[in-house]
């Protein structure tokens, strides 16, 4: 089920890079930038989380948080968080709860084959926890760009 904008964000639990449970409540107050990928250290998550990076500032600026949610495991998230010093944090969703709750979770087509998997999306929410922007089937390359854009206009 896809998410709309103007609706209020799914709650959600789930271990970060340290292994620390974090919920959707320690958030309550901020607005937040939570963005879904495959999986860390694949050309196209990096290239992302990259781009994330580097918009820290400007986002934490305009009062955003960011946090990458993936399958991997919180192992793998602190080796991909080290590796690209990345400057927010990563949460673990191998289960696909938190990814299925938003709506980035279901069917997939690659080469006419289907499967299930992450579908790439970010979400804007705001400090009350309800979604600003929803951002479904987004390209890995520019996509944080166009975020720091829709907020700078």
């Amino acid at each position: 089920m896809k998410l709309e904008s103007g609706t209020q964000a799914p709650t959600f639990i789930a271990k970060d890079q340290t292994g620390t449970l974090r919920t959707a409540a320690e958030f309550s107050g901020r607005k937040l930038v939570v963005y879904f990928y495959p999986k860390a250290f694949t050309p196209g998550c990096t290239t992302e989380s990259c781009d994330f990076r580097d918009r820290h500032e400007f986002l934490e600026a305009q009062g955003y948080q960011i946090l990458g949610v993936s399958p991997d495991l919180p192992e793998k998230l602190a080796a991909f968080k080290e590796k690209y010093e990345l400057p927010f944090d990563l949460l673990s969703d191998p289960d696909n709860t938190m990814s299925t709750a938003f709506g980035a979770y279901g069917t997939k087509t690659n080469y006419g084959r289907e499967y299930m998997g992450i579908i790439r999306s970010t979400f804007k929410i705001d400090e009350q926890g309800v979604l600003e922007d929803v951002y479904y089937n987004v390209k890995a390359t520019g996509h944080a760009e166009r975020i720091t854009e829709s907020i700078e206009t």
